[in-house]
């Protein structure tokens, strides 16, 4: 299994475990805003890079 669906899995077990754990609202803010807030604190050139990540680039 490639890097990313291995990551994809652990995130749905997570989710499963944060929500049953913590109930649905609570687990949804963590899951969505921990991420959200780890984006906002990249300066300017690693969100680029992150951006040019997500996106195919030609020629590279």
């Amino acid at each position: 299994m490639a890097n990313s669906g291995k990551v994809a899995v652990a995130g749905v077990v997570a989710a499963i475990v944060l929500f049953w754990a913590v109930g649905f609202w609570a687990g949804l803010l963590v899951l969505i805003g921990v991420p959200a807030a780890a984006y906002l604190l990249l300066d300017s050139s690693q969100r680029r890079r992150v951006r040019g990540l997500s996106r195919k680039q030609i020629g590279r």
